[in-house]
């Protein structure tokens, strides 16, 4: 080897250490930095000139690891959104050891009627009657103003998603253009891809993604379903958020918006090309699920209102006429269930803040006076009426002949058993993001080896150090001569 060779290898070597010094610092530096991706510098041979050639700094990453954790992250997100609304539906219908349910109610309402039914003549008890009913409707009332609200909440959660979505996928834009710029110009871009990953994260719990790799760096985004959401320019997502929901208000009938890219409608249900994140899932909250419950608790609702709105169960009551419990203070009309567990009433004859004639309990709704204060016959329909076994039909609550009590404890029941699977189905999903999580962080910046990269760096800085100390001083022997 020549002096001149001798000379390039050393030189080419401590360059070589110095940017090896420079990517270890960054690494341990961003150690804890959320989003970071170690880095490698690449080192070849010469070739056919002296030394070590420096290549250019690469991420060490997994693409099949990452993309397996981000669908882990998209379903532990989602199946969230589920466990989320039927823990709080649970808490508005009540659980078996809750004192306010609308079961517990209904039962006290029952236990008032038998109360009243000893003493008939009592206007105590008569009076604590249609305090009880109050208070069943003030369950149900509360259950149903609740429920709306969860319909809000899904319809202000799917507004907020659209607008970081769009803000996402505009930055992505921005960023696979600098990449590009910045790789013709031969700078480093591991920082701006490091970046453009969080904001891939942030897209994908909303809309889980397929990545496809472009030319220059850049990269293109598929929902699973199949639409581009950027491929070159970022897509347009644009949805029409409503301040107030109704109960009879759907995305079928038109009175709800739903969700246009780059002005085409696009099908949002659960199973749509959307599907898979959190968007997807506050479309199916807000169309599918709280509308299943809406007609659930208007079903048991409706129930109530027809054991006591029946001219056979207290003749005083005529055709148009309300019984106990009405539809906004009228009669209620089967044909409208919609909403009617929002809209339940007590008749103002006995409501205690209405006539408070809470004699027309124990003489009939409509009698034209008060009639034998010892006659308990028409308490004793009424609670022959709560005891009678009726059928209530719907898809979520199925088939459920029963009285008053059971009906009304199968309500309940629908509403835990629901809540209970989400949040099975939410535990299993978290165990798996926890796994795959922990794969991913494993790929992330080993502090030790970075450490133990470093003393080697140093030995070698060293040893051409040397080598430079060795060529200097055959120069200075050489130039004596």
């Amino acid at each position: 080897m020549s002096i001149t060779s001798a000379l390039n290898s050393a030189m080419s070597g401590i360059t070589a250490n110095a940017r090896l010094t420079q990517v270890t610092s960054e690494n341990l530096a961003n150690a804890l930095t959320p989003g970071y991706s170690a880095q490698t510098l690449n080192l070849t041979s010469g070739g056919y000139t002296d030394g070590v050639k420096i290549g250019g700094v690469e991420r060490v990453r997994d693409v099949a690891l990452q993309s397996s954790a981000r669908t882990a992250e998209a379903e532990y997100a989602a199946s969230g959104v589920y466990a989320d609304f039927y823990t709080k539906m649970t808490g508005l219908v009540g659980t078996v050891d809750d004192e306010t349910s609308i079961s517990a109610q209904i039962s006290n309402f029952d236990a008032a009627l038998i109360e009243a039914i000893s003493r008939p003549d009592s206007t105590e008890r008569l009076h604590e009657l249609s305090v009880q009913a109050s208070l069943v409707i003030d369950s149900i009332t509360s259950a149903a103003d609740g429920l709306n609200a969860l319909r809000v909440s899904a319809e202000t959660a799917i507004d907020i998603q659209v607008d970081q979505l769009n803000a996402d996928l505009k930055e992505i834009e921005k960023l696979n253009a600098r990449i590009v710029v910045s790789q013709a110009a031969g700078t480093n871009t591991t920082a701006m891809e490091d970046q453009r990953d969080l904001l891939i994260d942030s897209v994908n719990k909303s809309i889980p993604v397929n990545v496809v790799q472009r030319g220059q760096g850049q990269v293109a985004l598929y929902s699973e379903g199949g639409v581009a959401l950027i491929d070159g320019k970022a897509s347009e997502l644009s949805f029409d958020a409503k301040r107030n929901i109704e109960p009879q208000m759907t995305l079928g009938n038109g009175l709800l918006s739903g969700l246009e890219i780059n002005g085409r409608l696009i099908d949002t249900s659960a199973n749509g090309p959307l599907r898979g994140g959190t968007l997807a899932s506050e479309f199916d909250i807000r169309d599918n699920v709280a509308v299943e419950a809406q007609v659930d608790l208007d079903a048991v609702t409706a129930d109530l209102i027809g054991r006591f709105q029946d001219s056979g169960l207290d003749p005083t009551i005529g055709v148009g006429d309300a019984g106990i419990f009405t539809d906004s203070g009228s009669a209620f009309d089967p044909v409208d269930t919609v909403g009617v567990s929002a809209r339940l009433e007590l008749n103002t004859l006995v409501a205690m803040d209405g006539d408070a004639e809470t004699w027309r309990f124990r003489d009939g709704l409509y009698a034209a006076a008060p009639g034998d204060p010892g006659d308990a016959s028409q308490l004793i329909a009424y609670s022959d009426a709560i005891a009678e076994n009726r059928t209530v039909s719907t898809t979520k609550l199925g088939t459920v002949t029963a009285d008053l009590n059971t009906m009304s404890a199968s309500l309940m029941s629908r509403f835990a058993r629901d809540s209970n699977g989400a949040n099975n189905t939410m535990s299993y999903a978290a165990t798996s993001f926890t796994e795959m999580a922990q794969a991913e962080l494993a790929l992330g910046v080993d502090s030790d080896a970075e450490l133990q990269n470093l003393m080697l760096i140093e030995n070698a800085y060293a040893a051409n150090a040397k080598m430079l100390s060795a060529i200097d001083e055959m120069m200075q022997t050489l130039l004596r001569i």
